[in-house]
């Protein structure tokens, strides 16, 4: 699933230029497969029935794809690549099903709401602590939208700057080589973002990269631009010194704190 047809019409026909052409999306099945028998007929049939006399319309919308990277916040080391499918609901806030693929086959594992700075920015103190930054993994290179023409995803980008994340993970679903569980596990984990070079696993993000066909090192000097726009956000600081590795500042990426702001109320 890619950004709608006519969502992709729209971004090229505000400006973007004449050059802004789909392009295709490569596969990234999972890598867990969900205990249980495989389904019997009767079910297929109730499945087929359903589809005829039922509809899904609040599945509708849900059309803009982004892929990136999670740790989570109580323990950054297990850490997971991301399928995104959101629904822009309106200019500040979005809603996203989370996958570990981008295939029929895929597992839904989590959810994410997005809100821009706007919003966040009303949040009480107490519960700003739920809400990731967005910025490393936009200047990064990290986070991208597969299929999307390179002009389209840079506008995309642009939007979501200085935007947060509400990220809950309901299912390990594997990572790094490490099987995931057949069924949902355990209580639900609240996941991060990462926001300094060095914290994402090695091998984790060439892995994606090769996978979906994406150069993150050119991703990042074509967004170089959107440095411009970085404010300092909430959160940028909160898993510092929690990873094993060397890690290096993002240009752009700073925390509130580190900036000498008061949060805003």
């Amino acid at each position: 699933m890619k950004l709608s047809a006519c969502m992709a019409t729209a971004i090229c026909v505000v400006g973007l230029g004449s050059g802004c052409v789909a392009t295709a999306q490569s596969e990234s099945p999972p890598k867990t497969a969900p205990a249980g028998e495989a389904k019997y007929d009767d079910t297929r049939m109730l499945e087929a029935g359903a589809k005829i006399l039922q509809s899904n319309s609040p599945l509708k919308g849900f059309d803009v794809y982004l892929n990136g990277f999670h740790p989570m916040k109580d323990n950054p080391e297990m850490q997971m690549e991301a399928h995104h499918y959101c629904h822009q609901v309106n200019e500040d806030f979005a809603q996203c099903v989370l996958f570990d693929g981008n295939t029929r086959t895929a597992n839904m594992n989590g959810v994410e709401y997005i809100i821009s700075e706007k919003l966040f920015n009303t949040l009480p103190q107490e519960e700003r602590k739920y809400w990731h930054p967005h910025n490393g993994e936009i200047l990064s290179g990290q986070l991208v939208a597969p299929g999307l023409p390179a002009a389209a995803e840079h506008a995309l980008m642009k939007k979501k700057m200085n935007s947060y994340g509400k990220t809950w993970h309901v299912w390990h679903t594997g990572h790094q080589g490490k099987p995931g569980d057949r069924i949902p596990l355990g209580e639900a984990m609240l996941a991060w973002s990462f926001n300094r070079d060095g914290e994402i696993m090695p091998g984790l993000g060439e892995a994606r990269d090769k996978q979906l066909k994406v150069n993150r090192a050119k991703k990042r000097e074509e967004r170089a631009d959107l440095r411009a726009l970085a404010k300092p956000q909430s959160g940028v600081d909160d898993l510092s010194g929690k990873f094993p590795r060397p890690t290096k500042d993002i240009p752009g990426v700073v925390d509130q704190n580190a900036a000498g702001q008061k949060p805003s109320h």
